[in-house]
């Protein structure tokens, strides 16, 4: 082979390698480019995701936005706890939110009492979680809602079980105190089961739609706590002055509906609360209302839900 020729051949190779080599770096850089690209769309979902993911803490409380009715989720790792359903309307809304939120099975299920706006959406939550403790008080009412509760336990060879007041019972690291289970014939919101879950030096406070009747009664035991679930939807049958100085609360938590008829919250009720610089939350400007203790420090955020039915 003449010096031309193999010239020439090493200009073809050396160009092979060239192209190769181009070739290869180009690709590598779209992968990289890609790569950049997913992780800055992952990142981008976690910030999205931030309102509703606390998963560094002990202990979290969602007062979920079901309009003028109540629905809390309590999650502390693998637990978790439910506190009445909301309203019928809400029940397939509020099992698809648990289910977004990695619930699967409830330590405990709390019915307050048997009015619509506490356990309309119950009989979804029975359907479609395991529960291994069904608690209401031993009230009934003759209202199709109530019966689709007890139809549901029924299918699911499940019985309810009623609480003592003074009873305690634990939740992953915390302690659920029963401050108050009612036997009122004539009233079937002073026959709301009132708990506080205290979570190292932190506490909450649900009341269901206990009147200030209730409150008196329990008035002598330890309700002093961080955060209160205000009474009735912030009506002033509830929440009495006396109550509201006991419990000295940082934050108080009001669950109601945007404009509804019953004019809640009570502006009396707000007033009292703003005299001691409470720090109120309520689902209607809100939506769903979520606190994270780490048992000495609470962190809350909020977030518009798709859970008011």
């Amino acid at each position: 082979m003449n010096k031309k020729l193999r010239k020439n051949w090493l200009k073809i190779i050396i160009a092979l390698f060239i192209i190769i080599y181009l070739v290869f770096d180009t690709n590598s850089f779209n992968e990289l480019k890609g790569n950049v690209y997913k992780t800055s769309k992952n990142i981008s979902e976690i910030s999205n995701n931030v309102d509703e993911d606390f998963s560094n803490s002990n202990l979290t409380v969602y007062f979920i936005d079901v309009g003028q009715a109540d629905a809390i989720l309590i999650k502390s790792g693998d637990h978790n706890m439910l506190i009445d359903a909301g309203n019928n309307e809400d029940g397939v809304k509020l099992v698809n939110y648990l289910k977004e939120n990695n619930v699967s099975k409830f330590d405990y299920v709390i019915a307050t009492h048997a009015h619509e706006d506490h356990i309309g959406g119950m009989d979804d939550i029975i359907n479609n979680f395991e529960i291994d403790k069904f608690f209401m008080p031993d009230k009934v009412a003759v209202t199709k809602t109530f019966e689709d509760v007890l139809d549901a336990l029924s299918n699911k060879n499940m019985m309810y079980d009623t609480v003592r007041i003074d009873e305690e019972f634990s939740f992953s690291d915390s302690i659920i105190k029963v401050l108050y289970v009612g036997e009122e014939n004539n009233n079937l919101n002073d026959t709301s089961i009132i708990v506080k879950v205290i979570h190292g030096n932190n506490s909450f406070l649900f009341t269901g739609d206990a009147s200030s009747s209730v409150e008196q009664t329990i008035l002598n035991k330890d309700i002093k706590s961080d955060v209160l679930k205000v009474a009735h939807h912030g009506s002033n049958y509830s929440s009495s002055k006396e109550f509201i100085d006991k419990v000295n609360p940082i934050y108080a938590v009001i669950s109601v509906g945007k404009n509804n008829i019953y004019k809640h919250p009570s502006d009396i009720v707000i007033n009292r609360l703003n005299d001691k610089n409470i720090k109120i939350y309520r689902t209607d400007r809100q939506g769903t209302i979520i606190m994270s203790s780490n048992g000495s420090n609470i962190t809350v955020n909020t977030v518009i839900t798709d859970t008011n039915g």
